[in-house]
């Protein structure tokens, strides 16, 4: 049985459908990217899984269990977390402060403050220092922090190498292949197409609100996904 799962999910802002039967599984362990271009889908993707837009019940199944329904903060306490795009740090709390909260939950696990200092050594350097002090890269690290510290058994991250230098965006994609190793169920959603296929084992290319490729990540046919990227 697949960890998570989405049949026929749809989406819409207002009266716009962003989102058309879209059909998604990743099982336990592994880590699966979703690519495509700007609008293709991908955030809004993200945000019906987590609950930020509620569907039917029957269109998200997490460990089993309809979930489609739950609210973001539900979802959360069963093991689902999300790095969302823009890292979205409390502005006003201190590193370890908002590293801390991730944690309301109060859900067990391997990942703990500690845990977290040891994955991104600069965080405990820096852990008094308010959010927005951090560099772009730091407050990436940061959100990815947060997202564990409620022990996840799956975790949704969202453009994570967006606005970042290479050697920060190698760095962060580093920590997450720890992550990874350590047993972790991960969706990336990514523009960089080949950072994304490089950490993954399949992907899923959106356009316009739907699947229009998937596959294995190694040994990817560069044609097939550039047509399905753009549409052409």
């Amino acid at each position: 049985m697949s960890l998570l799962e989405t049949c026929a999910l749809r989406a819409f802002y207002g009266d716009f459908q962003a989102l058309f039967d879209i059909d998604f599984r990743i099982d336990a362990g592994e880590t699966v990217a979703i690519i495509g271009a700007n609008g293709a889908g991908k955030t809004t993707f993200l945000r019906s899984v987590i609950g930020v837009l509620v569907g039917s019940p029957e269109m998200v199944t997490f460990d089993g269990d309809k979930v489609g329904g739950l609210p973001a903060h539900a979802l959360v306490r069963r093991g689902i977390a999300m790095v969302p795009e823009g890292r979205m740090l409390f502005p006003s709390l201190t590193v370890e402060e908002n590293l801390r909260i991730g944690a309301y939950g109060r859900r067990t696990g391997a990942w703990d403050l500690q845990r977290v200092y040891r994955l991104f050594p600069i965080l405990e350097e820096r852990r008094n220092t308010p959010s927005m002090q951090l560099s772009g890269g730091q407050q990436q690290m940061a959100a990815i922090g947060r997202a564990l510290m409620s022990n996840p058994r799956i975790m949704l991250c969202d453009e994570l190498s967006l606005g970042l230098a290479p050697i920060v965006i190698g760095q962060i994609y580093e920590g997450l292949a720890v992550i990874a190793a350590e047993g972790m169920t991960l969706i990336i959603v990514e523009q960089d197409i080949h950072r994304a296929l490089a950490a993954a084992d399949r992907f899923y290319c959106f356009q316009e609100g739907r699947v229009s490729l998937t596959g294995p990540a190694a040994g990817y046919d560069q044609a097939a996904i550039t047509a399905a990227y753009f549409g052409v």
